[in-house]
């Protein structure tokens, strides 16, 4: 009977640990590959950070209409509008 449990264990040792691994490999992703030089675009954009205040000048981006920045756990605030 103590053989049977530890063959038992063994096997649901080895189940879960393929399948944690396996958990693991789907949330891993590559690093996305930075935008080739010269494909920045200037943009003039202001956000304000609608729980403390803070403000943040976008100078360059990747995009014409960029994602908003992350300030205090909450999305910020357009203040100049997108050209």
């Amino acid at each position: 009977m103590n053989a049977l449990n530890v063959i038992i264990a063994i096997i649901a040792a080895v189940v879960m640990i393929k399948i944690g691994l396996a958990m693991l490999r789907g949330l891993a992703r590559p690093t996305p590959e930075p935008p080739p030089a010269g494909e920045l675009r200037k943009v003039k954009i202001s956000y304000r950070c609608s729980i403390c205040g803070s403000e943040v000048k976008m100078t360059i981006a990747p995009d014409d209409e960029p994602q908003a920045p992350r300030h205090c756990l909450e999305d910020m605030d357009l203040v100049t509008p997108v050209e």
